[in-house]
């Protein structure tokens, strides 16, 4: 059985037409999902992208142990086990965050391409000259990520020149010259359709024709105060054409599958790693940031609901309303690929669900970002189960008391800034998704039982993780 795991950064499930989704054209990750298990109730588990990461190669829910980091070298990682079986593994990424400045993300392949130029990578120092698409006060980091992206992008010239094209181009290429391999395990990492958008005009004019006004291809995070509405619905078009162009060059890659042959003996994963907010509950981006401090929001439905789609060659096309998670792939995969599982995983393969065995499932599902420094910049943590949604933001006053006031973190993009509490002081809060799955409605004060319950379990989770006590002496307690 060989395996293909595409990744698809910022992809919100959503913006699908497999997901419900009505006004986006995805024909090719529709398709795929039509021959394929459909996991309705995905949540993304360590957040944002590098911790995603970790937790796809280790199989473990990192955000109790690490944060925004290289993946250290005594870290079991799933492309040893599947060498060790056997296999021929490739990683081929535009994803820079995973490669650069010695993340070492390329550990325990065989063969690795790193597709240059995405976001923030030091990749050109040309043009001198470049012109923002809009005012600068309404992107983030004019002056670090979006001049050096502005550059990178310079000699861009055809849709084939665009990150995602171009890595599912090399991947095809690879498959081309390895298909006879007896086994084999594709590892693809797109990084669109994160921002910046700027793809092609046709596909933006799908969505928003005729637009004049400036374009926020890269938006601040925070409140979307500073955007007009004309702006605010551009920005989604933008996304939204960004997302098609994605979809569109998957499917290059899957009907070069088909076309040499490897449909009947190879495995498709399909996911990404969390959602963004676009103009939903008055943000755009996923957290607050300036250009020296950081603030994270909540992990709600936009962020944390994440699409996962598995085709496995004579499984039967279903949807599945288990509670799974990032962390159950690598042990879906070594299963797949009959490869020895190292004892360090905390994931569940996925396969009994696939080939719809009768077997208990975990009753719970938890989305967070780093859990170790303390909530000293409002990180709350997502506690998900089929019916309720907890937002439980941690004992902030003995966390401000206690963690050193000059905390710093690279996550969101790798910049350094100081984890800051802006705005309003976080609170915890709680929906009823069968009644509010948009959480709009919270229903704490009506439901404080259910919440301690949630709190207990997750507490009971955290300690089965291993999470170390002077972290977990931050979550202990549902204030």
């Amino acid at each position: 059985m060989n395996i293909i795991l595409i990744v698809s950064d910022t992809l919100r499930r959503d913006f699908l037409g497999c997901y419900g989704n009505g006004w986006i054209r995805t024909p090719n990750i529709d398709r795929l999902a039509q021959e394929s298990i459909i996991f309705d109730k995905a949540y993304t588990a360590s957040f944002p992208t590098v911790p995603h990461r970790r937790d796809l190669v280790t199989g473990r829910y990192t955000f109790t142990y690490s944060d925004w980091s290289p993946l250290p070298l005594d870290e079991k990682v799933m492309a040893d086990s599947l060498r060790k079986a056997g296999y021929v593994t490739m990683l081929i990424a535009d994803t820079l965050h995973i490669f650069k400045d010695g993340y070492h993300f390329d550990r325990g392949y065989d063969g690795w391409i790193w597709i240059r130029g995405q976001e923030n990578d030091r990749y050109s120092t040309a043009p001198i000259d470049y012109r923002f698409p809009c005012n600068t006060q309404k992107l983030r980091s004019p002056y670090d990520s979006m001049r050096q992206y502005l550059r990178n992008v310079s000699e861009r010239r055809y849709e084939s020149d665009y990150f995602v094209a171009r890595t599912m181009t090399e991947a095809a290429r690879w498959l081309e010259q390895n298909r006879k391999h007896e086994r084999f395990f594709l590892h693809v990492d797109t990084f669109d359709p994160h921002e910046p958008w700027d793809p092609p005009r046709w596909y933006v004019d799908l969505y928003d024709p005729g637009y004049e006004g400036e374009e926020v291809t890269y938006p601040a995070y925070g409140p979307c105060n500073n955007l007009t509405p004309e702006e605010l619905k551009h920005t989604r078009a933008l996304y939204a054409g960004e997302v098609t162009m994605v979809d569109s060059w998957v499917g290059y890659l899957l009907r070069r599958v088909d076309e040499l042959g490897l449909r009947e003996n190879t495995t498709i994963v399909f996911t990404t790693d969390h959602g963004f907010y676009l103009g939903e509950r008055n943000l755009i981006g996923k957290s607050i940031i300036t250009e020296s401090t950081m603030s994270l929001v909540p992990l709600y439905s936009e962020v944390a609901h994440i699409p996962l789609i598995i085709r496995v060659p004579g499984a039967r096309p279903s949807r599945n309303e288990a509670l799974v998670q990032p962390p159950d792939l690598m042990p879906t995969i070594l299963e797949l690929a009959e490869a020895e599982a190292p004892e360090t995983m905390q994931g569940t393969s996925l396969l009994p669900l696939v080939r719809k065995e009768n077997v208990a499932w975990r009753g719970l599902a938890v989305s967070s970002p780093s859990l170790i420094h303390g909530p000293i910049a409002g990180q709350r943590v997502s506690v998900i189960t089929k019916e309720w949604f907890l937002i439980y933001c941690g004992q902030i006053s003995r966390a401000l008391r206690e963690a050193p006031p000059e905390r710093r973190t690279k996550i969101v993009d790798g910049l350094e800034r100081l984890q800051k509490i802006t705005g309003e002081r976080p609170r915890n809060e709680l929906y009823c998704l069968p009644k509010d799955p948009a959480q709009t409605n919270d229903v704490l004060n009506e439901n404080r039982d259910v919440a301690e319950q949630l709190h207990v379990e997750l507490v009971r989770l955290l300690e089965a993780m291993g999470t170390r006590k002077e972290v977990l002496n931050y979550w202990r307690r549902l204030e």
